[in-house]
């Protein structure tokens, strides 16, 4: 059942097939985790998010209409589900004594090579961008998804998803600069 492909094991869960369902999960869940962790910026609510994604596919299975492939269908889901928690229960903040109470880290010799280190410094420029602009780099970086994909999963037009795209590069060309790395991608 490895190599069955996504759409025939969405046409197995809609009839039922638990070892079906069992395979899409270990197959995606990965991906869909990490792509609800940068929208929601919190492991728990990731994993409750995940397992509510999971759930609905299982529900849900029979309605898929193979318009797109099966892992832009989970992270549309996925996307739906992010952003409705967001909705739900905006982040609190923190109060001076608690910020204070903060330990401070920064001096931690791995902090320092961590800001040296390429990777870390393009992760802390794109955790720096806009929600919108986090959100199209991540779908088309991470995800490897098309501008025709990425525009079902938001639901805005083509034209849309490529200006953020560009605003979004122009945006993390400057503020990787700012961090000592002059070329952009690493």
């Amino acid at each position: 059942m490895q190599t069955t492909s996504d759409e025939v094991l969405i046409g197995r869960i809609a009839a039922g097939d638990r070892v079906a369902m069992q395979v899409l999960f270990a197959r995606h869940h990965v991906k869909v985790y990490r792509f609800v962790l940068r929208l929601v910026r919190n492991e728990a609510t990731a994993e409750d998010l995940i397992s509510d994604v999971f759930f609905d596919v299982w529900r849900n299975a029979g309605k898929f209409e193979g318009r797109s492939a099966v892992s832009t269908w989970l992270l549309g889901i996925a996307q739906f589900k992010a952003l409705s928690a967001l909705r739900r229960k905006p982040e609190e903040e923190l109060d001076e004594e608690t910020a204070a109470a903060i330990e401070d880290t920064s001096d931690n010799p791995e902090v320092v090579l961590a800001k040296k280190d390429k990777g870390a410094a393009l992760r802390q420029c794109l955790s720096a961008l806009s929600a919108e602009h986090r959100e199209i780099v991540d779908l088309v970086y991470y995800h490897e998804k098309s501008v025709e994909e990425v525009a079902r999963i938001v639901g805005i037009p083509e034209a849309t998803v490529k200006t953020r795209m560009f605003y979004a590069r122009k945006k993390l060309g400057e503020l990787l600069k700012q961090h000592g790395v002059e070329r952009g991608w690493p």
